[in-house]
């Protein structure tokens, strides 16, 4: 039986906070709240729990956390009326039950009192010391981590968490336990929507961190009581089929057990354990969904560990397995010579059972010590023989370096928590360096996150790709084993294209950042040479030292900010002129009454015959060439002082820019169906063969689907391929859809798609 969860109550005998998450409000018991009866964990069960793995322990610091906490927490009661106290006894008990030090069992303890009662920080740190009173605060601040007021909010305390976890990885251990203890009392939430957003954070936070620090248990868990939450059909559905081929193979496992012992015997080998299971209901799920296969299609429904003594006797058991069963092509994984991010170790196979069984099953092949690394992950090395850890210890956790290099990176929160879901989810490829060097990237990766892996530096200096002894584009997907070889050149800089790309939340981050301060520059200069102009026609003093004194009337905080602010269209430089010389302000006039603009009344823009529905009569429109949009795509306008309206794809980078000035959103469309005559400008990335010929059909083949060449570029060319930019004129996204066909089938072009940028 699994000590951990021996320990822990029934799901039926524990309770939640008010909202799931790791605080709860102050709330009364009555007649009307209904109770689940939980047993405490009583303080002298907590200490000889920790006592029974670390003899050594201070079980009196323990003691003294308890009766904190519990008088701390007083009468407060959670949803079920329940004391409160049994939420943080029963986190320090998870913890127990992985043999965590003294120090983590205290401030399991002890983590909510901060944030809910009135204990301060001041008294943990004079009874307990500056170290479990860091710990404390660090989780405190961690707390409340909902989608109440935006992603915003839930980025900016993941930022909280990556920090605080970079310092001390037990806050993460602490983080986890907790979670897990209110996910399994999550069913006492009333609020379907609000549960739904609790697991919904857990899946996408929670679970991918506990299988980053090899906590396969937790992960696995987490993620089966999230899945009952957000698709409850589906769990209920494939729950209901796992029950049923429990009931008709009930014979299987016990029949397959003995075989894989006798072989391994057979081999000179005494297996420590065999054992079998069946994957969890979301593991399931996902493969289904990954794949787009049905159950009856899964061939590792069942899978079979076998534990043995050392490593060379996992690569005989091995060759034990293979020799007596057919082998599954493709399923053979080696996790012991190239071990898992997270210090996951073990041999992994596919095999068919013999007639009449003919079941395909997975076997797992690994020692004691991999065993208690899978299943443990870094608690299985941060045991209570380590003490008090050093903050040093978390950085050993390459992952966690890229997660602070994400945060140093991202210029907004919104950015931070997409990149950081990036890192943490997805399979993993891996891929060598010329000198043999392992990188691991996720499934999906380029040599584009290739390069920013090996280092930034290198990521943005990137100018080309080897894969394999040869030049492929950066945006080639890698494969497993592929070597990998960057090529960067001197004052080399990211491109915006790579973003397209990019897979890894580091290479995105680094690129988006290098966008942002290449746009930010151009607004500067953009908004200097307006301003400098707007001061010579009235005639008056426009130096620096002017517009530092009118700052603060404008609201800037620097000559920088105030350049941006003019350069995107913010503030106006008229506006600046009058902020700096007050006299120059013409007599106020009477207020303009703008007409309600109509969310239907149609206009047609400049230069072309398709109407666009949503702006006044005689209104300027213009296109804008970031995304070049085209009749049948979402569209949104923005409007620009002195350039009227400019049309934009809704899902255009560059709307970004305009999140903070929501007022000067305009909402547009195509009149009728969206996909009528008139001529628009569509843009298309094309690579192609380095061959002489390939130009000639590219050109005849847009010909060919009534399309005509406006410009042509040549982005970038090598010995093997090109990168073409072309701009096609087109009449509407159906059309632009014809001629990207239409080229995809011509000789010599090996990839098309439609260009943003």
């Amino acid at each position: 039986m699994d000590k951990h969860r021996a320990y822990h109550p029934a799901p039926s005998q524990t309770v939640h906070a008010p909202d799931g998450l790791e605080t709860a409000r102050p709330q009364a018991a009555g007649p009307q709240t209904a109770r689940s009866q939980a047993k405490i964990i009583r303080q002298f069960e907590l200490t000889e729990r920790v006592l029974s793995y670390d003899p050594k322990a201070d079980t009196s610091l323990i003691d003294a956390a308890y009766v904190m906490a519990m008088q701390a927490h007083g009468d407060q009661r959670r949803d079920n009326g329940d004391p409160y106290i049994t939420h943080p006894v029963a986190v320090a008990d998870i913890l127990a039950g992985y043999r965590l030090d003294t120090g983590s069992i205290i401030t399991a303890l002890l983590h909510d009192t901060v944030e809910d009662t009135g204990v301060k920080l001041a008294d943990i740190e004079a009874r307990f010391g500056k170290p479990i009173a860091g710990l404390v605060d660090g989780v405190t601040k961690l707390t409340k981590l909902e989608l109440k007021t935006g992603r915003d909010k839930q980025a900016e305390n993941f930022r909280k968490l990556v920090l605080a976890m970079s310092q001390d990885i037990r806050v993460l251990l602490v983080k986890l336990a907790d979670r897990l203890h209110n996910m399994r009392t999550l069913h006492f939430v009333t609020s379907t929507e609000r549960r739904q957003r609790i697991a919904r954070e857990t899946m996408e936070i929670y679970a991918p961190l506990a299988e980053r620090i090899g906590m396969d248990a937790v992960k696995t868990e987490l993620q089966n009581l999230a899945f009952a939450q957000l698709e409850k059909e589906a769990f209920d559905t494939i729950q209901a089929r796992l029950n049923f081929l429990r009931g008709q193979g009930a014979d299987i496992i016990e029949e397959v057990r003995t075989e894989l012992a006798r072989l391994c015997h057979a081999a000179g080998v005494e297996a420590v354990d065999v054992s079998g299971r069946e994957k969890s209901p979301f593991s399931i799920w996902e493969k289904m969904q990954r794949r787009n296969i049905a159950f009856e299609q899964l061939s590792d429904i069942m899978a079979f560990r076998v534990v043995v003594p050392t490593r060379a006797d996992c690569y005989i058991a091995l060759g034990a397995v293979h020799a007596n069963y057919p082998v599954i092509p493709g399923r053979f994984k080696d996790y012991i010579s190239t071990p898992k991010s997270n210090g996951y170790q073990s041999l992994h196979t596919g095999v068919t059972l013999p007639h009449p069984r003919n079941q395909k099953i997975e076997v797992q092949i690994r020692t004691a010590d991999m065993q208690r690394v899978a299943d443990n992950g870094v608690a299985a090395h941060w045991g209570y023989k380590q003490g008090v850890g050093s903050p040093a210890d978390a950085q050993d956790f390459p992952w966690v370096r890229d997660l602070l290099e994400i945060l140093d990176n991202s210029t907004t929160g919104e950015d931070f928590l997409e990149n950081t879901k990036l890192e943490l989810y997805q399979d993993k490829v891996f891929c060598f360096t010329p000198k043999g060097q392992l990188i691991q990237l996720p499934r999906g990766a380029t040599p584009i996150d290739f390069a920013y892996a090996v280092h930034s530096q290198v990521g943005d200096t990137c100018v080309g790709a080897k894969v394999n002894g040869r030049l492929l584009p950066l945006r080639t997907e890698l494969q497993n084993g592929d070597q990998v070889e960057i090529m960067t050149a001197r004052g080399g800089s990211p491109s915006p294209a790579w973003e397209r790309f990019a897979v890894t939340g580091k290479a995105r981050a680094r690129i988006r950042r290098y966008i942002a301060l290449q746009q930010r520059q151009q607004h500067v200069d953009a908004g200097r040479a307006a301003l400098a102009k707007a001061f010579r026609q009235d005639g008056v003093d426009g130096s620096e030292k002017v517009l530092e004194a009118a700052l603060k009337t404008l609201k800037a905080a620097s000559l920088d900010d105030l350049y941006v602010a003019v350069g995107n269209g913010n503030t106006g430089p008229k506006d600046v002129v009058h902020a700096a010389y007050p006299e120059l302000r013409q007599a106020p006039r009477a207020p303009r009454m703008i007409p309600h603009m109509p969310s239907r009344a149609p206009s047609r823009p400049a230069g072309g015959s398709m109407a666009i529905t949503g702006l006044l009569p005689s209104m300027v429109v213009n296109y804008a060439g970031c995304c070049h949009p085209l009749p049948g795509d979402p569209i949104v306008g923005i409007v620009t002082t002195g350039k009227g309206v400019t049309v934009h794809a809704k899902g255009c980078q560059t709307l970004e820019s305009f999140a903070a000035t929501p007022e000067r959103f305009i909402d547009i469309g195509w009149e009728g169906d969206g996909l009528a005559g008139g001529v628009h400008t569509g843009r298309i990335s094309v690579i192609a063969a380095n061959e002489p010929s390939v130009l000639a059909n590219l050109t005849n083949a847009i010909s060919k689907h009534d399309g005509a060449v406006t410009n042509l570029k040549i982005v970038n060319r090598q010995q093997d391929f090109f990168e073409i930019l072309i701009d096609v004129e087109v009449r509407d996204l159906r059309h632009l859809s014809t001629v990207i066909a239409g080229l995809r089938a011509a000789n010599g072009i090996t990839q098309v798609e439609r260009a943003r940028a």
